[in-house]
């Protein structure tokens, strides 16, 4: 569900502000300018929509190298299957004129402190837009106020990256310098406070800083060092300043899971959350996604689950026969956190007690995701009502600012074992796992995430080892919220979407028992046996209902039949400027390697 309905925000706007009745006023689309603007629930509820508007309400199914579909995405696919649109593709404008038009006319209103307060949450949400932007366009025109249609900037050539940089740094400095600080105003996990500009700020600018590291980027103003400087500062910020801490009841078997299934958003690890209620019916999909058959049937791939560290801080892949380790086997004595991210032996529903196994039916890969999969009965009340959810969603949460900050200073080259302390060995503490080393790591890079066929080829340096520890880390912290695409495009890691992309591993044809109940939960038989009756259990025939990367054994491999054309390196790190967009204004070029067939 990527969008709330009007009513729907309406509603919700209401049940935040606690505002006057509405039905005595004038209905908005009737008011001008003039007329609005003039009290601060008129900023409050005008800015309510940008929180919907531009805040990720479903970063669950984002596909990557870690994380498929049964039908893959263009960026998975492409090749030719990536196409330069007509129209749309990311190229809108709209909220961005709604933050403008906002920032236009708020000195309308007489209470000032108001007014101060909804500037820097309106350019805390102009920096939040145009990141989006920069991440999928690079150059775009920077706007700052109000567009019309007679206005000649319509048509104005885009504006360098470091232009648009400079003026989020701006904006995101004033939101941090003048959002609300007050305990009594940060409170709530659904309104932007000074930390959620400071979250951001650290996002962006880690963003940037690596994107012309590994890109080998280098612009007139700022070097990707000030950038990377930027972050850590920012995220230091929050971290010292003590508002927020992980969630933890001191049981890393449950911890992390119960995060995400709960209804209500976790006001110390959360900084900003996505409201979603029952009540208002407002609902995202995460539980169906996992469980309902016609919703994707979404898995994550053997290479994330290779990169979950055994439990004792060894590394799985170091084992001797990892590669065609069966399931149950090769999800024992784990990072806690592997059990509480996929269906393993001994899983059940929150509420639940009975034991379910993988449902190959519903996730191609065989590794079935649970994060953010609620209890049955959640989402008012009825059994299995699995069409809808309402557990709040991250926008910004702590532990993301602990591995940005990590991940900027060991780029930067400064960090130290005390920095790795109170970031990295704060989310392993929680999961229950042994601390990172700083020298060990350095000392010892995993072959694994350096390999061409798993890992990154353009990571070295002194530092190699940890920062490669840290994107582990990264990737199965932030699994599931809608980052690694984005981070695979940073690093210059497009090779990684070109990787192989392959479930859980099959000895042949058998019974298998994968919740560790003693009893048969998956059959698979050849092509020409008869087909077995198991009641209870799930029934494949190989080659038919499923595919073995070595035909009659081997890894799952749902997309052996799908051709990929792989990750063109010249091109797909940014997208496509839109035909109509370039025909109506022959200002805007066309970004690297995209063909939309006009000659200017």
């Amino acid at each position: 569900m990527k969008k709330i309905t009007i009513l729907a925000t309406l509603a919700l706007s209401l049940s935040l502000t606690g505002c006057e009745d509405l039905l005595d006023k004038t209905p908005l689309s009737q008011i001008s300018d003039k007329e609005y603007f003039k009290t601060a629930t008129d900023l409050q509820l005008y800015s309510n929509a940008f929180y919907s508007d531009l805040l990720n309400k479903s970063p669950y199914d984002e596909q990557s190298d870690v994380y498929v579909q049964q039908e893959l995405s263009d960026e998975m696919l492409g090749g030719s299957n990536r196409i330069v649109p007509p129209s749309g593709g990311g190229w809108t404008w709209t909220t961005l004129r709604d933050i403008n038009t906002l920032l236009g006319n708020i000195d309308q209103c007489d209470d000032k402190e108001a007014v101060v307060k909804y500037t820097a949450l309106s350019r805390f949400f102009r920096a939040y837009f145009y990141f989006e932007k920069v991440k999928r366009f690079g150059d775009v025109p920077w706007y700052d106020k109000e567009m019309f249609s007679d206005d000649p900037d319509l048509y104005k050539a885009r504006d360098s990256r470091e232009l648009v940089m400079t003026n989020m740094l701006a904006d995101i400095d004033y939101a941090i310098d003048n959002l609300p600080t007050k305990e009594e105003e940060t409170s709530s996990p659904f309104r932007v406070n000074r930390w959620a500009a400071l979250a951001l700020k650290a996002r962006f600018c880690l963003y940037e800083g690596t994107y012309r590291k590994y890109h080998s980027l280098n612009l007139d103003g700022n070097p990707y060092t000030y950038y990377l400087e930027q972050a850590a500062e920012a995220a230091e910020e929050v971290i010292d300043g003590g508002k927020y801490k992980l969630y933890t009841t001191g049981n890393p078997e449950k911890d992390y899971l119960e995060l995400f299934a709960s209804e209500d958003a976790n006001p110390d690890e959360y900084i900003l959350a996505i409201k979603f209620d029952y009540g208002l019916s407002i609902y995202h999909n995460a539980t169906a996604h996992t469980l309902v058959p016609t919703q994707g049937r979404p898995g994550l791939t053997r290479k994330m689950v290779n990169m979950y560290l055994m439990k004792d801080g060894s590394r799985f892949t170091d084992k001797a026969g990892w590669e065609t380790m069966p399931f149950p086997e090769e999800v024992k004595d784990r990072d806690p956190r592997l059990s509480q991210s996929i269906r393993t032996p001994g899983y059940h529903r929150i509420g639940e007690t009975e034991l379910l196994a993988a449902d190959l039916s519903v996730s191609v890969t065989g590794y079935q995701p649970i994060k953010f999969v609620q209890e049955p009965t959640a989402s008012g009340g009825q059994v299995d009502r699995n069409d809808r959810s309402t557990c709040d969603l991250p926008a910004f949460r702590y532990g993301e600012v602990l591995l940005n900050f990590a991940e900027a200073k060991a780029e930067l080259g400064t960090l130290t074992q005390d920095d790795l302390e109170k970031s990295i060995n704060d989310l392993r503490m929680r999961a229950g796992m042994p601390p990172l080393s700083l020298t060990e790591a350095n000392a010892n890079p995993d072959s694994y995430l350096t390999s061409e066929e798993y890992g990154f080829t353009n990571v070295s340096g002194a530092n190699q080892g940890v920062i490669l520890e840290i994107r582990r880390e990264r990737a199965i912290e932030l699994m599931q919220e809608g980052f690694r695409y984005d981070d695979l495009v940073r690093w210059k890691a497009g090779v990684c979407v070109d990787q192989p992309i392959m479930g859980m591993y099959f000895t042949g044809a058998g019974s298998y028992d994968f919740n560790g109940d003693g009893a048969v939960d998956i059959v698979l038989y050849n092509v020409g046996e008869a087909k077995p009756e198991v009641d209870g259990a799930q029934i494949y025939e190989i080659g038919t209902d499923l595919t073995l990367s070595e035909g009659d054994h081997g890894y799952l491999d749902y997309h052996a039949n799908i051709k990929r054309m792989g990750f063109n390196e010249e091109r797909d790190y940014l997208y496509p400027i839109p035909i109509n967009e370039r025909s109506l204004n022959h200002n805007l070029t066309q970004n690297p390697g995209w063909d939309d067939g006009l000659s200017f």
